[in-house]
This record gives structure tokens, sequence and C-alpha cells, in this order.
């Protein structure tokens, strides 16, 4: 089966579409922001990472001893 129809360009033009998020954006709702819990090291398993990019983290100071 053959579509011989082009693609036709969307009528709107970004400017429209601009307006028209802008007139929308007081609808939307922004979930409050929760605070995440830190995770115990002993429940963090099956994570591998290579000893040359340990090294890299350890030499960095805000990261490292």
């Amino acid at each position: 089966m053959c579509n011989d129809i082009a693609p036709r360009e969307s009528e709107m033009s970004l400017a429209e579409l601009r307006g028209d998020c802008a007139r929308m954006a007081p609808h939307w709702v922004v979930p409050a922001k929760r605070a995440t819990e830190p995770v115990a090291p002993s429940l963090i398993n099956g994570v591998t990472v290579p000893s040359s990019s340990a090294r890299l983290i350890d030499a960095m100071p805000e990261y490292g001893d």
C-alpha cells in the first residue's frame, strides 16, 4: 500500500504554540517536593564499580577522603 500524500506542516506556528502553553501553565499542578531518605549501605547490593572509576571518584576532593 502506497501513500502518495505528502505530510502537511503544522498549521500552528511556534509563537501560537508558545502562547497556548503560557495560557495553560497556570492550570498545571506541580506536586509537592518530597524529601528523600538516605539508604543504608547494607541495603545496596548488586552494584559493581570498576576500580578505575572508584579511584577517579576517590581523587575528587568533594567525594574523596
